[in-house]
């Protein structure tokens, strides 16, 4: 079963050069979770994303995926 693409969280950390350990400081979460965002294991909540977005200084949008 393919797994779907959520996020792009790990897009935009590798567009920002940032890695997972720094965003998970930042938020201070566990950088397991930020790696469980990263390959679409486990989605942030949109709070959360909120957060992501903050922290690497971009627009909320740019970390969904669009859907029609």
């Amino acid at each position: 079963m393919k797994k779907l693409i959520l996020n792009r969280v790990k897009a935009v950390l590798a567009e920002e050069g940032k890695t997972n350990k720094e965003l998970a400081d930042q938020l201070r979460v566990a950088e397991p979770t930020v790696s469980r965002w990263c390959t679409n294991t486990q989605q942030p909540s949109l709070e959360m994303l909120f957060e992501i977005a903050k922290a690497l200084k971009r627009d909320v949008r740019d970390l969904i995926v669009p859907y029609k």
